[in-house]
């Protein structure tokens, strides 16, 4: 993978990458705190676009929104799961199940980003998005696979699966892992609780996993390791966790199908997104 060189650049120019990235932290916060999700489904496509006005190359920019986007959910995932955790809400029984099936697909996400195109991560995730809306969208309380989740090595699969795609597309796994566990009849107060620290195993290898992929790689803006960029992890964690509250709030004055509407909407113009940047 190649891309043209980025020069240092000066006052001006980081003063213009901070407050595009300010921009990007109170939208990310305000949409995630409405739809109730992690926000990497937000903040990829955010980052995206916040990147390609910087000129990172294009070669580059997908990784490095995916990448950025899984080092800001460590922290606020280690949060989220603490909380519910003290609560009794988590599934533990499916975490320790999980405790190698999620990192190893998390660790495949980043050995196949390293060699994966642009285009492939973006087709991916649009892929993905545009499956998750289809549920959102038209959802049914009876659309049921099992009355208890299923045993192994089906249930290691699904873990490794979860783990690969959410690492190739910069999520917390939040809206996969829901997915499966309401199919297998589990509460959403209870798969939401669990996919906190599914995001935990999914986050951690994925921000060492994206460092490796993109270490030395050309074309990357300042203050980055590999495919992280630290000046967008400093300014957006402490914003989207401002902010988040304000977006709750509104939802509050929305209903559960509103929300999954809404949620829906904002995928399909996400994933529409994406594949014009790539066939137009």
């Amino acid at each position: 993978m190649e891309g043209g060189e980025i020069a240092i650049p000066g006052v001006s120019e980081l003063a213009l990458f901070a407050l595009l990235l300010a921009a990007a932290g109170a939208v990310a916060g305000l949409l995630a705190g409405l739809f109730g999700i992690g926000g990497g489904a937000i903040l990829v496509p955010v980052f995206y676009q916040v990147f390609g006005w910087l000129d990172v190359p294009e070669a580059v920019r997908m990784h490095l929104s995916v990448g950025t986007s899984l080092a800001i959910i460590v922290p606020t995932s280690l949060r989220s799961y603490m909380a519910h955790r003290s609560h009794g809400a988590v599934d533990q029984e499916l975490l320790s199940s999980w405790i190698i099936a999620v990192p190893l697909g998390a660790i495949i996400a980043a050995v196949i980003a390293s060699e994966a195109s642009s285009v492939t991560l973006r087709l991916i995730f649009a892929a993905v998005a545009l499956l998750v809306a289809f549920r959102m969208m038209f959802n049914r309380a009876s659309w049921r696979l099992g009355s208890d989740l299923p045993g192994n090595p089906f249930k290691f699969l699904v873990g490794t699966g979860i783990g690969i795609l959410s690492g190739l597309m910069g999520i917390g796994g939040g809206v996969l892992n829901n997915t499966f566990m309401t199919l297998y009849s589990r509460q959403m107060h209870q798969a939401v609780a669990t996919s906190a620290g599914v995001g935990v195993l999914i986050s951690l290898p994925g921000l060492f996993g994206y460092v490796w992929a993109g270490w030395g790689v050309s074309g990357l803006p300042p203050f980055s390791t590999g495919f992280i960029n630290w000046v967008a992890v400093v300014f957006i964690i402490p914003l989207t966790m401002y902010i988040a509250p304000f977006g709750a709030r509104l939802a509050h004055r929305m209903s559960k199908r509103q929300l999954e509407i809404g949620f829906g909407i904002f995928l399909v113009v996400t994933a529409a997104r994406f594949l014009i940047s790539i066939y137009a």
